[in-house]
Order: C-alpha cells, then structure tokens, then sequence
C-alpha cells in the first residue's frame, strides 16, 4: 500500500537536495577568543560552514614565534588543523605604527608581556586585564609622539587539511590614530585608543553591526569569503 508524500515535502525537495549538494563544512578557527569567534560567525554568515573555537575541541593554543602576521596565522592554522583532522582558519591581528617601526605588531596581545592568571581567574577576566595593561604599555611608548597613526591589521589564513599547499590568504587595514586616553566599552584590545577619523569615534564606541561593516576583519573576511566560494566551491 503507498502511501502519499507530506504535503510540503515537494517544497522542500529543492532545499533539501540543496543540502545534500552542499553540506556544512566544520571550520575550526585557531583561537580560544570568544569575541573573534562570535565577530568571524556574523561575517561569514550565509557560507555553508560551520564554526568552532578550537578550545571546545581541546585543542591547546599554538606556538607564534614568526615575526611576520602571515607566518603565525599559517602556524595556528596548521596546528588546529592537524589536531582536529579537517579544515581550519586561524587570524592573526594586531595594530601596527610607523612611528613605533611597526609595534606593537605581531607581539600587540602580549604587549606588556604575558600576564599570569590570578587565583580564580578566568580566561576573560586575564584577556579583559591583560588588554588594559597593553593599552598603558602602548600610551606609555608613546608619550612625546606626534604621530600616532597606525592601523589595525587583520590575516586570515584557511586550509583544508593540516599539509594544504594551497593556503587560503585575506589581508585586511583599517586605518586610524592612537588617543591620548582610552574611550568606549565596546569590542576588545586596543579598540579603546584607536580613533577611527571617517567615523568620528574609537572603535570601542561603535556597535558590532557597524565594527563589522568596517573593521579589518571585516575586510579580511570579505575576502577570504569570496575565496571560499571560487578556491573550495562553498556556497555554490
């Protein structure tokens, strides 16, 4: 005896077909930072992927001893990748000025040097401390500088498996000037000093829908999204 399809299934049918052409791809970004999680999520949205912070793998934090953003994301992303068995993206950001030859650079999370966790204290509450010491090494180096431009920048690197020789590279920029003084409570490192000239205010006072349209991951991720559909097919 047959027995009739579900009214909506034939509607479903495309969609589901859809699926079976494109399943989700579990991405694994390189990072423990639950803000860089939640920001590459949003900007990637709509990209058949799906995204986890390599701590809820148990993934230990790699090693970055390059002296070049490039070569650390490239690392961070090898080692993810080769622990989890499958595709992984890592980020390597910092904040860069000329005046500074280039510092903080690839060293501006550690800036004022690796601060010990205290007793109780949790990964956020180290970042959130760490983060402000780093602010007044900066505000420090620069006392009695006249130019305080500099620019976010942002490297995402992609790999399909832990020995991919075909990285996937994103560079991002977002130009701007260090304050004298920090302003705002939004977002995380240096977003309070950075003052953002086009749009009138720090990083750490603009909302996360308007840091995402703007930021140098935002630009990063621009790319590297437009990379994941022509290099590895996604979303077509």
């Amino acid at each position: 005896m047959s027995q009739s399809l579900p009214q909506s299934l034939p509607q479903l049918l495309p969609q589901l077909l859809d699926q079976s052409r494109h399943p989700s791809l579990r991405l694994v970004l390189a990072s423990n930072n639950a803000k860089k999680l939640s920001e590459l999520q949003s900007l990637l949205v709509g990209l058949p992927l799906v995204i986890v912070a390599q701590g809820s793998l148990g993934i230990a934090e790699a090693e970055e001893p390059h002296h070049s953003f490039i070569e650390n994301a490239l690392a961070k992303a090898r080692h993810a990748a080769r622990a989890c068995g499958s595709a992984a993206v890592a980020d390597d950001s910092g904040l860069c000025l000329a005046a500074l030859g280039g510092a903080p650079g690839v060293i501006s999370a550690h800036f004022a040097g690796n601060l010990e966790p205290m007793a109780g204290e949790d990964r956020e509450a180290l970042r959130r401390r760490q983060d402000a010491a780093n602010n007044a090494a900066l505000l420090d180096r620069l006392q009695g500088v006249v130019d305080r431009r500099g620019h976010f920048i942002s490297t995402l690197v992609a790999i399909r498996h832990a020995d991919d020789p075909e990285p996937l590279v994103a560079v991002g920029r977002w130009p701007g000037e260090i304050l004298q003084a920090p302003r705002g409570d939004q977002g995380f490192g240096y977003d309070p000093l950075m003052f953002i000239p086009d749009l009138g205010a720090t990083v750490a006072e603009l909302g996360a829908e308007q840091k995402n349209q703007h930021s140098h991951r935002a630009r990063s991720a621009a790319l590297l999204r437009a990379m994941l559909v022509d290099a590895w097919h996604l979303g077509r």
